[in-house]
Parts: structure tokens; C-alpha cells; sequence
């Protein structure tokens, strides 16, 4: 797991960030998907700020808390982000147990639910099979970390910014991304 450890109007002591990052490291006692986590230590006023990112293989998590204290708003988010991490575990758990695994770059397989759903065409004898993917909202930056992840050629996503659907893909020097516009 890749960690981040930064501060916004303050500078973060090693303290601080030793004890940040040991809280932290305990969500993958929980959970082992876990690719990277931002925190972010700030101070407004008299208000001792954690915010909490998490990046995983397939979501996302955040947590902020403000207390009068840095060490205590480490303690409530933590405590927030593992219930979380849990409530993901749960559900991915759940998931496994209704579908079977597929390889997402298989040829002809199926990934929808019924036959109903399912609708197949030709036309000059091409089969065309039409799969539904789910395109959960992220950002570009999110959408790489997760397209690394997953070792996958491309990753398809809706950007968080513009609210319409992407497709990041690798390219020679770094990434491209399609960005279809209805006509």
C-alpha cells in the first residue's frame, strides 16, 4: 500500500506522521485491496483537520474529521474509515459468492445477468456481442491508479469532473483518453 502523508498550513512533524501512518497500516489488517492512501493534516483556526483518502482495487474511500486535537482527529477518522473498509469487505465478499470470476478480456463471454439482457445481432454474417460494463465515477487520476492496479489494457469510467463517460487507455509515453460526445 502506498501511503501519503502531507500538510495544508502547517508543517507535519515525524511524530505525526509516524503515528498517522501506523493508524493507517491497520486497514489492511481489514482489507488487503487497498492500493494507496492519501491524508491530508491541516489547521483552520482552533480546528485540527485529518482528511482521509483510500484507493482501492475497484473504490474508493474518504474520511474527514476535526476535533481540537491532531491526535484525536487521527483516532475518529480512522475509526470512520474502518467501518468502511469493512462494509466494502462485506460487500466484495457477497459479490464473489453470487457470480463467478470472468476474464474481462475473454472473447464472447457473457458478463450480464440473463439472456433478456443480452442482445446479440448480425449483420453480414459478423456477430456483434454486446457486454454492459459498469463505469463508476472517478477522476482521471483515480482512474490511472486503478487502471495500474488492475493491469489492464484500458479503463472505462465516468469522469467525476465532466459527468460523461470516459475510456483511459496506455499509450507508448504515458495515457490517452477517449472522450465520446454525443451528436
Amino acid at each position: 500500500m502506498q501511503l501519503t502523508v502531507k500538510g495544508k498550513n502547517m508543517e507535519v512533524t515525524g511524530a505525526l506522521k509516524d503515528y498517522a501512518e501506523k493508524r493507517i497500516s491497520k486497514l489492511t489488517r481489514y482489507f488487503d485491496h487497498i492500493i494507496s492512501t492519501d491524508v491530508t493534516l491541516s489547521t483552520e483556526r482552533n480546528w485540527h483537520i485529518v482528511e482521509v483518502n483510500v484507493f482501492g482495487d475497484g473504490f474508493s474511500l474518504r474520511g474527514e474529521e476535526r476535533t481540537g486535537d491532531m491526535y484525536t482527529s487521527i483516532d475518529k477518522v480512522m475509526d470512520k474509515l474502518e467501518k468502511q473498509v469493512k462494509k466494502q469487505k462485506d460487500k466484495i465478499s457477497r459479490r464473489k459468492q453470487k457470480t463467478p470470476e470472468h476474464d474481462f478480456f475473454a472473447i464472447g463471454e457473457d458478463f450480464t445477468s440473463g439472456k433478456e439482457d443480452k442482445p446479440e445481432y448480425a449483420f453480414e454474417n459478423i456477430d456483434v456481442n454486446i457486454r454492459r460494463i459498469r463505469a463508476p465515477r472517478l477522476s482521471i487520476e483515480q482512474a490511472i491508479k486503478q487502471l495500474e492496479a488492475e493491469d489492464h489494457i484500458f479503463q472505462v469510467f465516468t469522469n467525476r469532473e465532466t459527468g460523461y463517460i470516459n475510456i483511459l487507455f496506455k499509450r507508448s509515453a504515458g495515457y490517452g483518453i477517449l472522450e465520446p460526445m454525443v451528436e
